[in-house]
């Protein structure tokens, strides 16, 4: 395990101008969790991460 936890998972092809993955990391961000957008390119979706793994969710390797 490399100490992320995935908070929430959206596909890459969304429409044109939405950002959902920003707009829920950003949501957690104002709930305090220091939540981080980044893409896993193996199954083309952005991941809604937290580093440091002590808040739930399914951890990633």
């Amino acid at each position: 395990m490399n100490g992320r936890t995935v908070l929430e998972r959206f596909p890459a092809g969304g429409p044109r101008g939405s950002w959902p993955a920003e707009e829920f990391a950003h949501a957690r961000r104002l709930e305090g969790l220091p939540a981080e957008v980044v893409m896993d390119l193996a199954t083309d979706t952005f991941l809604v991460i937290v580093r440091g793994g002590e808040n739930g969710g399914d951890a990633t390797a």
